[in-house]
This record gives C-alpha cells, structure tokens and sequence, in this order.
C-alpha cells in the first residue's frame, strides 16, 4: 500500500487540477438574452427569453420602423414643438425647427433621440398616447405575445414592457425594412434641416458593435437606471443572418460578440438556387415533342456549418410523360437532403412555349 497510495493521491490531484467545464458552452452576463436566427426562425441561445423586461431606448426599434413604413408613402414634413420635447438622449431638436418623418427616424436610430420619438408619434398620431396604440397594435401582427408598449422612446413606465424573444421578433421584422436597415448600419450620418435651411448636423450612432465587430449589420442600444443596459443587434456572416438581444446587461459588447461567434461557428446558410434548371422529358406518344420542365425557385436553407458540403441533390421526375401536358403542370422535382433527410423541395413545372 505505501507505493499504490501515492500514485492514487497524485491521480486525484491531477483530476481536481482540471478546470471545471461549464454546463453551457455559451455564457452572458445579462439578466435576458437570445440569439435568434430570422432565416429559419430558431432560437440558438436563450436566457430567460420570456421574463417580462424593461427595454429602455431598444423600444425605438418599433417606433424607427413604424415612422420609416409611414415616411416611404409620405415623408413629410415636421414643425418640432415644445411639447414634443423629451427628457433623457436626443438629436437637440428646438421649437419651431422643421425636420422629415426619415429624419426623425435616423436621430432615434443614431443617436437615441428620445425627442425624435416624441415628434414622430406626435406627428403621426396626434399624441404619444395615440402612438402607442399602434405600436401595440403592430407588435401583436409581428407575434410579440408579451409586450406592451406605452412610450415611444422607452422611458420607464410600470406598464412598458417586453421579453428578450419579442425583441428578437421584432428586430428581425425591421431588419426586412430597407430603409431601416441602411439607417441601423450607418455609423454616422447628418441630417440637412429644412428649417433652418442652413443647418447641418451629423449625428454617430452609439452601437459600438458596428466598428467593433465586423460582422455586425445594425442595431440599437437602450439605458435606464431602472431597465440596466440593453441592446438589440443583428449581424451576416457565411450567408447566415442572426439577431442578438441583451437586456439588462452590464458587459453587453462582449456578450454580444461572444453569442454571434457561437452561432456562426456552429452554423451557416446554403443559397439552392435553381432558377435556371431545365430538363426535357420524352414524350410516350408518337411524334409529339419533347417537353421541357424548367425550375424557378431559390431558397435558403441553415444547415450544421460542419455539414453544408454534405447536402446532396436530386431530380424526381418520370423520364416519360403524355402528352398534351398543360403548361405550370408539376412534372417532378429538385429534393435536397441532408444525411437522408429532406431539407428542401423545389417543384419542376411544365414549359411548352
């Protein structure tokens, strides 16, 4: 026993030396996060993903894209007024200043202007009270199940809340919107009055991810004593978009950057693009012509990025038809799988012209 009790003790200190292994591979500091991937709808990472949260100036998400939906029919114009002002960050508005509805969204965007809210949901609606109305009324079109809206620019209200999921949720719909997404991916911009005329002011946007993180495609930041800091952001990267949401989060850069790494390193998006596919396909009656089946579909697929290379494609179609055969009639077609399992399906359709 005096030669095998040393070599236990050292076996035992060499497996209490090893470093503990954290049960999740991924990590945040916040009281609330997700990462969500909008091209297949998953949730890649979650933490308290449904706990009801305050999201201080993320809310300007929903305002920016309601204001930018309303401005691409009409931009028009806004007399900024006393009582739009707003306590808290701000594009520095001053009574009597005139500004377009896409301005005022660019200074919620870039800047937080909490002013800039005020003025849209003013002009648009008459009052914030009003406005938020909508808003409500568009989260429940995107899904957002547990949200309530009650100030345009996020400032703390009892009844003003959301979930990290419906941040997610609703920074992907934004994200569809063009104009929103050219805005969200500016690092600076400047705003040309038209009243005064002579005014110029160019405003940076507070997303540092922007500069920090190369991947990074917009996003919008959000702080109040009561909401902590909080911040919605999206990013592409091997043909894969994901949307990051942190709330209540003290170290919110790095969390961020540390939960796109996680996800892009595990997958990507696949483009099956088979719109210039054509076959021809034999007619079984005599002397009647050849026909064509031809291909207009693409789609995305998010597949393992360990497994992209190992999708395989097929083409179902019966080698013989009769004819007549009616042009837009489905002939067969073009399956993707992936270890044996369909992962997509675009239909061949019937061209005679």
């Amino acid at each position: 026993m005096k030669r095998i009790l040393p070599i236990i003790l050292v076996l035992l200190l060499l497996i209490l030396s090893v470093p503990a292994v954290c049960s999740s591979e991924l990590e945040v500091s916040a009281e609330a996060a997700v990462l969500y991937c909008p091209d297949n709808g998953e949730v890649y990472y979650s933490k308290n993903e449904n706990k009801r949260m305050k999201p201080a100036s993320t809310t300007k998400v929903m305002t920016a894209l309601i204001t930018l939906e309303i401005a691409r029919k009409n931009n028009r114009r806004v007399k900024f007024t006393e009582k739009m002002a707003a306590e808290g960050s701000s594009m520095y508005l001053r009574a009597g200043e005139v500004v377009t509805l896409r301005d005022l969204a660019l200074g919620m965007l870039l800047c937080s202007g909490n002013d800039a809210a005020n003025a849209a949901a003013i002009a648009i609606d008459g009052s914030a009270e009003k406005f938020a109305r909508r808003m409500n009324r568009r989260a429940r079109q995107i899904g957002m199940k547990h949200t309530h809206f009650v100030t345009p620019s996020g400032l703390d209200d009892e009844n003003h809340y959301t979930t990290a999921y419906d941040m997610a949720l609703l920074m992907s719909e934004a994200m569809r919107n063009r104009d929103f997404a050219r805005l969200t991916a500016r690092r600076t911009a400047t705003v040309r009055f038209i009243k005064p005329a002579s005014k110029r002011t160019t405003y940076s946007n507070h997303n540092r991810l922007l500069s920090s993180y190369g991947y990074c495609t917009g996003g919008k930041t959000g702080y109040t004593m009561a909401a902590g800091r909080c911040l919605v952001s999206s990013a592409y990267k091997n043909g894969l978009r994901l949307i990051a949401v942190t709330l209540n989060d003290r170290d919110d850069w790095d969390d961020h950057t540390a939960m796109y790494e996680y996800g892009f390193a595990r997958y990507c998006g696949v483009e099956l693009d088979d719109r210039d596919f054509l076959l021809n396909i034999s007619s079984a009656c005599a002397g009647e012509p050849d026909i064509s089946a031809v291909c207009d579909e693409c789609c995305k697929v998010v597949v393992p990025a360990d497994k992209a290379a190992k999708i395989t494609r097929e083409i179902r179609a019966e080698n013989f038809v009769y004819t007549p055969v009616a042009d837009g009639s489905v002939l067969g077609s073009i399956v993707y799988l992936l270890d044996g399992r369909k992962i997509a399906e675009h239909k061949l359709i019937a061209y005679t012209g």
